[in-house]
């Protein structure tokens, strides 16, 4: 039985602006309006003989994560959560670690969240073929039959054919010039370099040992402080910051004498850039592909994303327009993949909209920045049925909350009651306060902020379900409420 160790890591700068940092493309429904990428990642595994993932997600995706585990009912997930990005080396070592503790060694199936595959048939044969060399020792790779001479993706070399799939591997290659790309798709003994693999997690360990002692001894300081809340482990954040940022092939895959390629043909992508979505998009009679309310006229080969108002083209060619609640991005598909700079950009200015949306997840819901300006911000929130938001208070902020849908039991200070659709409740700054919907429908509000300092970080937090408590400040209010 395979043990997936799905990667949910990365940013995916490259898909802005619907790809932002808290909210990235893994868990974006990019390919398949029905499933994100995630989803679609774990469902690819239908029909293999696997035990159920084992994910690893950035600290800030934590209940992104989950809530789309939920959707698929995989409430028992477990989810390892890195402090801080460290590239796929020392995450896939966590998860070896973590497995070792709990007596386990199987074979560790890893698979990148943001991949697209067409055919799962030809996606299960290739998993399948690979498990009797996986077995015998090897750490194996896959590499896809290339499609045209890419120069985004690293590319192997095949060497001594093993079976009607699989290949030694005589070297990786970095992303090449075009020139090069072609001779290597010419030669037919070169594949894209997917970034999946399958091998033991004792001889990952042993690889490491020889290749990086480093990575895997800070690796297992950083797991000796694990602690668990909810389904998720939390390694020790001071530890795992001193380890190398690498990935898995410069780390082990390069140096180790045992790697092997099994090739796979199944129509895959990692969806690395806009152009990359526009490929793998259906398209009409002029090559446009679009999505949401779009009209094309006399447009051609373009994507149109539109995700919340009409977008309409006349006479243009190869473009990329995508539209969000805040920001627009029109590209030449040609340049996509200098978005990343262009998000760089963006940050460099303090901007937000390289950070999140307008609308932000939380573990109790969303809420949807609608207006903002000097002393004021407005915000419509929705609470999911039984989800409570943390006790807590703001030190520079009141608030007064309207609802519009469902019934609000808040807390008030001392006070405890239920607010209904076109009643109000009005928080004082300083106040300690919580909100929770008890009722079996969304409960949506408008909430008006008003006060001298509006962000998110003016929040102390005193009770809270979902474990975002951290040593808060003793507070003689809360003592008397709790009583």
């Amino acid at each position: 039985m395979l043990q997936p160790v799905i990667m949910a890591g990365g940013s995916g700068s490259r898909l802005w602006p619907l790809s932002r940092q808290l909210n990235p493309k893994q868990f974006l429904p990019l390919a398949e309006p029905q499933l994100t990428m995630l989803q679609a990642t774990i469902k690819r595994l239908d029909g293999l003989a696997c035990a159920q993932p084992l994910l690893i997600c950035n600290e800030q995706h934590r209940f992104l994560a989950a809530a789309q585990l939920n959707q698929l009912g995989m409430d028992d997930t477990r989810i390892i959560l890195e402090p801080c990005g460290r590239n796929t080396a020392p995450a896939i070592a966590l998860a070896a670690i973590k497995l070792h503790t709990i007596g386990q060694d199987p074979l560790l199936l890893i698979l990148p969240a943001d991949h697209q595959i067409a055919d799962i048939d030809a996606f299960h044969a290739s998993m399948t073929a690979a498990i009797p060399l996986a077995e015998a020792g090897k750490l194996v790779t896959f590499g896809i039959v290339p499609t045209a001479a890419e120069t985004g993706y690293g590319y192997i070399q095949q060497g001594e054919q093993l079976s009607d799939r699989a290949f030694t591997v005589n070297r990786f290659v970095e992303k090449p010039d075009a020139a090069t790309a072609n001779d290597y798709v010419r030669s037919g003994r070169y594949f894209w370099n997917s970034g999946m693999f399958l091998f033991r997690a004792s001889r990952y360990f042993e690889e490491l040992a020889e290749h990086r002692p480093d990575m895997l001894a800070i690796c297992k300081q950083a797991a000796l402080g694990n602690t668990y809340d909810l389904l998720f482990t939390r390694v020790d954040a001071d530890a795992f910051a001193k380890c190398p940022d690498e990935s898995i092939d410069y780390a082990v895959m390069e140096n180790t004498a045992d790697a092997v390629v099994v090739s796979l043909d199944a129509g895959w992508s990692d969806i690395g850039s806009w152009s990359a979505l526009w490929e793998i998009s259906s398209k009409d009679a002029s090559g446009n592909a679009t999505q949401g309310d779009a009209l094309a006229h006399d447009s051609r080969n373009t994507l149109i994303r539109a995700e919340h108002r009409l977008v309409a083209t006349l006479g243009v060619d190869d473009l990329v327009i995508v539209e969000t609640k805040d920001a627009v991005l029109v590209a030449h598909k040609d340049r996509v993949q200098e978005v990343k700079a262009l998000v760089e950009q963006l940050k460099a200015t303090g901007r937000q909209e390289p950070i999140s949306h307008r609308e932000v997840y939380r573990p109790w819901g969303v809420y949807d920045s609608i207006d903002h300006g000097h002393r004021y911000q407005v915000k419509h929130i929705t609470v999911k049925p039984g989800a409570k938001l943390s006790l807590q208070m703001h030190h520079h902020r009141a608030e007064h909350w309207i609802v519009v849908c469902g019934t609000a039991k808040v807390t008030n200070g001392d006070k405890t009651y239920l607010v209904t659709e076109n009643q109000s409740s009005y928080i004082p700054v300083g106040q300690i306060h919580t909100l929770e919907n008890p009722g079996v429908i969304d409960l949506q509000l408008i909430e008006v902020q008003s006060g001298s300092y509006l962000g998110e970080d003016d929040i102390v937090r005193f009770e809270d379900r979902y474990g975002r408590v951290e040593k808060a400040p003793v507070d003689t209010r809360v003592v008397t409420h709790l009583k």
